[in-house]
């Protein structure tokens, strides 16, 4: 596989920039009225889905699919708020359990409970009681590391927070900023869960002292900084980077015959969960086509698409996940994790302690 196509970073600052659209080979139109066959689906730039998958949604609907493509997942949450009333489109895919409660107060979606919610774990259902946004994905953010490094030097990898703060891992570490990425946020999330309100800022001194290199997000991180990346032929001279417990089987997606083990690993015990979301958009043109693609988007056929197009969990419970995909990667237990509200009260503050620390 050329390039890793993980939710890559989420912005958690306001940024408002230009929605490029990006139609989908299903055909043209524009965002329309109620009775327009095309439904606009705003996103990230990570967001993949294979073409059949997206034809059959227009085979059974009639509707077509317009991808609005808005650079990383937190800077289309802004710019959705920002248009909150009058959407870009009709659904918004990508807000994740860390920004959720800032777009659910500003009133950014409508509600609808869609086809296929019985079949999704109620600890994804966020919003179960409003129906605002359907979980679509689920994943976990966590430390990787370069398995070839590690050998060479006959170093046990790490495989809590606690370790990466000791010193024989010393300027190991790459993580991307807690302030522009959503993985880089995860992070942080985890260490505050870990230590708590009173202690998370120690951690992070230690880990500064111990080389801790930030950078402004995920796609830099990993390709750039991750000496692992690219079937453990990456550029970068840091073997331990924050990533997800689904990349592992990006690394190993093509290759012929396919190793014992991926290239990259995981510590367990530095994950942070996260959930991805959609939702209708309020003041859609096309709510009805909107409500038909969020209906789609949790049918076998959808979820099913996404392991080996996205790189991550689907949301449902009876999706069958490619078995190349489970055997290097999947679901960590006992991951961190915490409830939205208490994300979004703390959120700025932690950003800003978060930066001043290590950052600035």
């Amino acid at each position: 596989m050329s390039k890793h196509v993980l939710r890559a970073g989420a912005a958690v600052t306001t940024t408002v920039l230009a929605l490029t659209g990006v139609l989908t080979a299903c055909g043209s139109g524009g965002g329309g009225g109620e009775d327009d066959k095309t439904v606009t689906l705003v996103t990230h730039d990570s967001f993949a889905v294979s073409k059949p998958v997206l034809a059959e949604f227009t085979e059974r609907t009639g509707y077509k699919v317009k991808v609005l493509r808005g650079g990383d997942a937190g800077a289309a949450v802004n710019q959705a708020v920002l248009n909150k009333g009058n959407p870009q489109g009709d659904v918004f895919f990508g807000v994740d359990n860390t920004l959720l409660s800032r777009a659910l107060g500003k009133g950014v979606f409508s509600p609808y409970k869609a086809d296929g919610l019985g079949h999704v774990p109620e600890k994804l259902q966020l919003d179960a009681k409003r129906h605002r946004v359907t979980p679509v994905d689920s994943g976990e953010i966590c430390v990787n590391y370069d398995r070839k490094w590690f050998e060479k030097r006959h170093l046990a990898p790490p495989r809590s927070l606690g370790d990466l703060a000791d010193p024989e891992y010393k300027n190991l570490l790459v993580t991307p900023n807690a302030a522009t990425s959503s993985p880089g946020l995860g992070f942080l999330l985890a260490t505050v869960d870990k230590y708590g309100k009173d202690g998370w800022k120690g951690y992070w001194k230690k880990l500064r002292a111990n080389g801790v290199e930030v950078v402004d997000g995920w796609e830099q991180a990993y390709n750039d900084r991750f000496s692992g990346s690219n079937g453990g032929k990456g550029k970068g001279d840091r073997p331990l980077v924050v990533s997800y417990a689904t990349s592992p089987p990006a690394e190993v997606i093509g290759k012929k015959p396919l190793p014992a083990k991926a290239p990259t690993g995981v510590a367990d015990r530095t994950c942070f969960q996260q959930t991805e979301f959609a939702g209708l958009l309020d003041g859609a043109r096309n709510a009805k086509g909107g409500k038909a693609l969020l209906d789609y988007m949790l049918s076998r056929k959808f979820q099913e698409d996404l392991p080996l197009q996205m790189f991550v969990d689907p949301a449902r419970e009876d999706a069958e996940v490619p078995e190349v995909f489970r055997k290097y990667g999947g679901r960590v237990e006992g991951a961190a994790a915490m409830d939205p509200a208490e994300i979004d009260a703390h959120r700025e503050e932690w950003i800003k302690s978060w930066t001043s620390l290590v950052v600035k």
